[in-house]
């Protein structure tokens, strides 16, 4: 039986807060770090180590089994459960006393976390139709600049003007997470799966049958990448946000500090990730190819503003620069997560994000925070620790330049792969999508597809 569109509104409200829980906990190690850096004796090296590299090889690598789980089980049980074991790590974090049991820590966030996203997108996508998923999947990645935004602002609540209690901190962001996944096991039912695709199959396949599906399609493979290179730069920034403006700006005070990056993030990379997915939408009515087409104008922007922004020695035009740089970036979360959901056969989303994030994350998550941390410390010697970490930032423009290639790259593909999905979905012997494939195939320059 479908839901109804209270049930689908509260549904993806309450997924959406949950992902905002995931970025509580995922950022507040990045707005914190200059305080357990100064506390616990760490270099950027190792904060892009605990952000980065240990954090990513746990979450990418758990978030495979588990979305083949979601393809099977009940998937509401399972991003509650996954809730309630990220948010218990994170309360853990405030005790820590070391590097090692930090890191033991993070890795727990990540166990927990891997079980966030692909469960939820599935969800997601069996709530709404597939013209309305860009926007749907768009509202849920809200929960970034939601959960990014409370995390800053929880912390400018707690900290003082010369000392910060990052204990207390990991305490409070975490309590709440383990209370709401007991409100989304008892309030949410797990919706019939494909109840709106042409040809519901709800028949699991197996893992390498359902990679070699994905496999097939170059278009999935390039939107991997395009925003797998754009989320490199975002998780390098995010991580070393706070660290950089004390840095480059001394004497800003942390309070007031972390209100402006809440306010900045809550607002403008909010309203890039919502307009991002209605411009896309629209683009798409007139070509497919606008699903990757509107991201890689909005990386470009994004990477001029930001390149601006590490130039400027003006904390106002700084911050104001960000929020351009934020914006901008936002524009490729909805149209990228709706392609991997819509190229995807019914029965294989959930892996199908899956894959879709472990690329993402390892090469961005797991990359992003690290690299920029080893290049900051390498370069901190000789130019000073300021130095370091802005030619450790400048050096991750070159990632939005290859997001922005592999975008462009993904539109050029993207209009005979949609075509070939439709006309999979549709019944047996529908002449008109069979046909409408085969000539998208064909044709380089398809300028029409049915959304």
């Amino acid at each position: 039986m479908a839901e109804t569109d209270r049930q689908k509104t509260y549904i993806l409200g309450i997924l959406t807060l949950v992902y905002a829980f995931n970025f509580i906990d995922r950022q507040i190690l990045g707005i914190l770090a200059p305080f357990i850096a100064l506390d616990l004796g760490f270099d950027d090296s190792r904060i892009g180590l605990l952000t980065g590299f240990y954090f990513a090889l746990f979450y990418t690598t758990l978030a495979l089994p588990i979305a083949w789980l979601a393809d099977r089980a009940n998937r509401v049980t399972i991003v509650a459960v996954s809730l309630a074991i990220w948010s218990a790590f994170t309360v853990l974090s405030g005790f820590v006393t070391s590097f090692a049991m930090l890191a033991l820590m993070r890795i727990g966030v990540a166990i927990g976390e891997a079980g966030g996203s692909p469960p939820s997108h599935s969800i997601i996508s069996d709530l709404f139709k597939p013209e309305e998923r860009a926007r749907s999947l768009a509202i849920y990645s809200l929960g970034i600049p939601l959960g990014i935004m409370l995390a800053y602002f929880i912390s400018a609540s707690l900290a003082g003007a010369e000392d910060t209690n990052w204990r207390l901190i990991l305490i409070v962001v975490g309590i709440p997470g383990i209370l709401l996944a007991a409100v989304l096991k008892l309030t949410v039912k797990d919706p019939p799966r494909g109840q709106f695709d042409k040809t519901p199959n709800s028949t699991s396949v197996p893992f390498l049958p359902a990679l070699k599906q994905l496999l097939s399609i170059k278009s999935y493979w390039a939107m991997c990448f395009g925003i797998a290179f754009a989320s490199f730069t975002g998780y390098a920034l995010s991580a070393f946000l706070v660290t950089y403006v004390l840095r480059a700006f001394p004497g800003v005070p942390v309070p007031s500090l972390l209100i402006a990056l809440g306010v900045i993030n809550g607002t403008t990379y909010a309203g890039g990730v919502f307009v991002g997915g209605i411009f896309a939408e629209r683009w798409a009515k007139k070509t497919v190819a606008g699903y990757a087409f509107g991201p890689a104008l909005g990386v470009a922007i994004a990477a001029l503003a930001l390149i601006a922004a590490l130039v400027t020695r003006n904390y106002t035009l700084y911050l104001i620069l960000i929020a351009i740089y934020l914006f901008f970036a936002g524009f490729y979360l909805g149209p990228s997560l709706s392609v991997a959901q819509n190229l995807a056969p019914t029965s294989v989303r959930a892996t199908s994000s899956a894959i879709f994030f472990f690329v993402l994350n390892m090469i961005a998550l797991g990359g992003g925070p690290t690299i920029a941390g080893m290049i900051s410390t390498h370069y901190a010697e000789e130019y000073g620790v300021d130095g370091g970490l802005r030619i450790a930032l400048f050096a991750m423009v070159i990632p939005l330049i290859l997001s922005v290639i592999s975008f462009l790259i993904a539109g050029r593909w993207l209009p005979a792969d949609w075509a070939k999905a439709q006309a999979a979905s549709s019944p047996p012997g529908d002449a008109n999508q069979i046909a409408l494939a085969e000539r998208n195939d064909s044709d380089p320059h398809p300028q029409r597809a049915q959304p």
